[in-house]
């Protein structure tokens, strides 16, 4: 049955299933089922409980729906398959925009967490501290959601509503990231702060994007985590950016104010008052990496 791996009586909902087609993953994400990915925020969230219980229902394993992985270049956009590991990212051929997004990519876990976790499940979890979302903003992104109804897109600002709650409806899978294709030529770039180099939950990220025509930003982006329920872009810093020359000392325009949105807290990992000034360090070191 769908390629169940469960044993069900006729015309019972599985509880294991491995489709292979999309079509088949929607027929089951209809009946409730529920979505597991790499599985590496799904299984570590049940330890010490049944796999399968009332909660959870149907598991629906998209691993084997390659449709839903991979990236690709289309006329006006990329495409990255909400299965696409961040593996496949952090090692794919892809333009100086993607720098953020590679970065984050080799800074999400271990070398097996890489291989497995997949950049839809990182945005679906919607944890505040998750690497590839101020990425993702610094880059523009949208996701693409379907249904047996038809296809629709959403800004990450308005899919990712809080902590892990995200505007996904019961009968959606997020099938890709849809990120648009710069005027002229984009860089971008990644800074992570945690307690260590490496295997580390994030006190601050940052991720910036500049679109440069000629000398001159045309566009500018950028993203601050772990510093707010969600990851959030930071609107008068980057009109301020627009416009200046690329390549002078962008880390001067950083101003406190501009990380007026950001909403810090106190938690095992840092005071708000650290969180606030680490962020603006965090913010002026990106624009430094960036001005080159």
């Amino acid at each position: 049955m769908l390629g169940s791996r469960a044993e069900t009586g006729p015309g019972q909902t599985p509880r294991y299933a491995r489709p292979k087609a999309l079509d088949e993953a929607l027929q089951l994400r209809e009946s409730g089922a529920q979505i597991v990915a790499g599985g590496t925020d799904f299984y570590p969230a049940r330890v010490g409980k049944p796999l399968y219980d009332r909660d959870v229902g149907c598991v629906l394993d998209l691993t084997a729906v390659r449709e839903l992985r991979g990236i690709r270049e289309e006329v006006a956009q990329f495409r990255i398959g909400a299965l696409t590991s961040w593996t496949a990212i952090a090692e794919a051929s892809l333009p100086a925009q993607f720098y953020c997004l590679q970065a984050a990519a080799r800074e999400v876990g271990g070398r097996q967490i890489q291989n497995r976790g997949t950049i839809g499940g990182n945005l679906c979890n919607a944890s505040p501290a998750a690497d590839g979302v101020p990425a993702l903003l610094a880059l523009g992104a949208e996701i693409e959601l379907v249904s047996r109804g038809g296809k629709r897109r959403l800004a990450l600002s308005d899919f990712i509503l809080g902590p892990r709650k995200i505007a996904l409806r019961p009968d959606e899978i997020a099938s890709a990231l849809l990120i648009p294709k710069p005027k002229g030529a984009a860089h971008s770039s990644f800074v992570k702060l945690g307690a260590r180099k490496y295997l580390v939950i994030s006190i601050v990220m940052a991720a910036g994007y500049l679109d440069v025509v000629g000398s001159r930003i045309v566009e500018a982006r950028v993203a601050v985590g772990s510093c707010s329920p969600v990851a959030l872009r930071l609107p008068a810093l980057e009109a301020a950016l627009k416009g200046e020359v690329a390549i002078s000392n962008l880390a001067r325009l950083v101003k406190p104010e501009h990380l007026a949105p950001l909403a810090p807290i106190d938690d095992v990992r840092a005071s708000a008052d650290y969180r606030a000034e680490a962020a603006l360090v965090a913010v002026r070191r990106l624009l430094s990496e960036l001005a080159v």
